[in-house]
């Protein structure tokens, strides 16, 4: 059984290494943000945010004037930035640090830069918060860069999530606690108990902080953010309530989810599908306290919007993750897995591409099991060989015209548990799954209709004088054939070969190489298996 996490109380480290306001900045020089300096209204943001590919600053959003940044994390050269290191490398970072668990430290109240400005009482006000409208058909006022976290009675376990906040009045929120999650079994067990749940939601972290929000485990959560940062995080106690929150966050949010349950109406909300999700009863969120910098970095997320999916957070997000999961999957099946891939535009985690290096028959049909098996809410997958590059929607579409034949290459499951927020379940909870073989047959013999074609890179010095010559020594194909003489053209040697045709030397192979015959004179020979045919081509 898990056990609470220990804290130790420690020096304070560095507080602005993952801090939001400073990946901004690298994200400016590495030219990944458009920034807006005039004042603009909240009511602008969205359509802003939606139109752009590049992370968004706005210097004076309301008549607050917040400074703001949205959707830094909404692609994947902006994820690794996140782990320094190259987009390739991601997915085998994230395991190589899910491997190697990091400590937490605590720090004080007045270390913390998160307490530099402390706000309770009549003092809180929500309104004055940049809370901005999102989707056309929003129930409200969004806040959507929540990361929460709760202890559970029960077990003294830190939970972290991700959630959104939508605005109700100075110091209510409503929020999201119907999905499944860890979060929803443990408010239930607290409302039926009739007992108040203390929640902490930190607003304008680290895209490594909602990396470890996103994951689902059962251990205590709040270690994930430090094992994902690769470093012990720097925790402080909230003020209102005993749960411990990153101190180096931007904003702090503290309340609790009253007692009385599923009791007022929330949303609809643009979700990760890029669909709107229902309106649901949920609890309300009560605020006791907002602490925060005192130059604030305050965050919202791209979420939901259904024609940009694949630039919005979520996706970029649970990619690195769901492809790490499928690297490992598909290891621990015994297969030689090369790459694994997220399209980010099919919907969080519903698709997943995967090239192998075959040794023997059917383990194109074994990695789509093993996936599936898995990854219960991974939808569809493709297999391709190694000489594919899953991240081309391009190669995957000739891969699928050339290698896959529906009436045998195609694995249908049914009864299947679905995605919740799949829309096409039309809300029921099993549904059909299926797997693409594309893949090249193993063990087929060599012929050259069955390479890839691509330039040939000419290479070396000459081995031959002459183009006889190198017939002599073995046969050739044409650029080969070049690069054997030295030739930087080509032309002379196609010369070369019609004078061997009409001395009646020259003769072919079903693969086209050219092979030093003894035949008829201005004919080409066909060469088969077992020597030259006197039948001429």
């Amino acid at each position: 059984m898990a056990t609470a996490l220990k804290i130790t109380p420690t020096k304070a480290p560095d507080m602005e290494k993952f801090r939001l306001r400073r990946f901004v900045e690298k994200l400016i020089d590495m030219g990944e943000v458009e920034v807006h300096d005039e004042p603009i209204d909240l009511a602008a943001l969205s359509p802003i945010i939606e139109g752009t590919q590049k992370a968004v600053l706005f210097r004076k959003a309301g008549p607050e004037r917040s400074e703001l940044v949205a959707n830094v994390m909404g692609k994947r050269s902006r994820m690794a930035a996140a782990f320094g290191v190259s987009e390739e490398e991601l997915p085998h970072e994230f395991q190589r640090r899910i491997e190697n668990p990091q400590p937490v430290i605590e720090v004080s109240s007045s270390e913390a830069p998160v307490h530099q400005m402390k706000l309770t009482g009549d003092r809180i006000d929500l309104t004055k918060l940049p809370f901005h409208p999102q989707h056309e058909y929003d129930g409200s006022v969004y806040l959507t860069s929540g990361l929460d976290y709760v202890i559970e009675p029960e077990t003294g376990l830190t939970n972290v999530g991700a959630r959104r906040l939508s605005l109700r009045n100075k110091t209510e929120c409503g929020t999201n606690v119907t999905a499944r999650s860890h979060l929803r079994e443990i408010y239930l067990r607290c409302a039926k108990r009739g007992e108040r749940l203390p929640i902490t939601f930190a607003c304008g972290s680290h895209p490594l902080d909602f990396m470890a929000a996103g994951m689902r485990i059962r251990q205590d959560e709040v270690a994930l953010v430090g094992t994902l940062r690769g470093e012990p995080v720097p925790l402080v106690k909230s003020l209102t309530n005993d749960i411990r929150v990153p101190a180096d966050a931007e904003m702090i949010i503290e309340g609790y989810l009253h007692e009385f349950g599923y009791s007022e109406p929330e949303g609809p909300y643009g979700e990760y599908m890029g669909y709107y999700g229902p309106m649901h009863l949920d609890p309300i969120f009560h605020v006791t306290a907002i602490t925060m910098r005192k130059d604030v970095l305050h965050q919202s997320l791209l979420h939901g919007s259904g024609w940009v999916l694949g630039h919005c957070e979520s996706a970029n997000l649970s990619a690195v993750r769901v492809e790490a999961e499928a690297f490992h999957a598909l290891k621990s099946a015994g297969l030689d897995v090369r790459a694994t891939h997220m399209p980010r535009f099919a919907g969080e985690g519903q698709h997943i591409r995967v090239a192998i290096k075959q040794t023997g028959p059917g383990q194109a049909k074994r990695a789509i099991y093993a996936i599936m098996a898995a990854m219960p809410m991974v939808k569809h997958v493709w297999v391709v060989d190694d000489d594919v590059n899953v991240r081309s929607d391009d190669a995957m579409d000739w891969a699928m015209g050339t290698r896959f034949q529906a009436n045998k290459d195609i694995i249908v499951l049914e009864g299947m548990p679905g995605m919740q927020m799949d829309p096409s379940l039309e809300g029921q909870a099993f549904g059909a799954k299926a797997g693409f073989d594309m893949t090249k047959r193993p063990g087929k013999p060599w012929a050259v209709q069955n390479l890839v074609t691509e330039a040939k890179v000419f290479s070396g010095q000459a081995r031959y004088q002459t183009v006889q010559k190198a017939l002599e020594a073995e046969p050739h194909f044409f650029t080969h054939l070049m690069e054997a003489v030295g030739s930087r053209d080509g032309r002379e040697v196609a010369v070369a070969l019609d004078e061997l045709r009409l001395q009646g030397k020259l003769g072919r192979d079903s693969d086209g190489r050219y092979h030093m015959v003894d035949g008829k004179p201005g004919h080409t020979v066909h060469v088969g298996p077992e020597g030259h045919d006197p039948n001429m081509l």
